[in-house]
């Protein structure tokens, strides 16, 4: 773990949950799968905790920030 963060600057455990919180933004503005399907798709048994964690990690819900990634693609 050591190595790993002096490499990657980060843990293996937050570099995982930044791996997964990209993944999670990537299908939200790409793919058009219900925010429980990605949640799914990048590991979380419920779509409660996996809103739960997005939201720590970008201050908005799933669902707002799909919805403001959609109006600033359509702009």
């Amino acid at each position: 773990a050591a190595r790993f963060t002096a490499t990657a600057g980060i843990g293996p455990l937050g570099y995982l949950a930044r791996w997964r919180m990209h993944i999670a933004c990537k299908a939200l503005r790409d793919d058009d799968l219900p925010v429980a399907s990605i949640a799914a798709l990048i590991g979380y048994s419920s779509q409660g905790a996996f809103s739960n964690a997005f939201k720590r990690a970008t201050g908005l819900s799933p669902s707002l920030w799909g919805e403001r990634q959609a109006g600033a693609n359509a702009a």
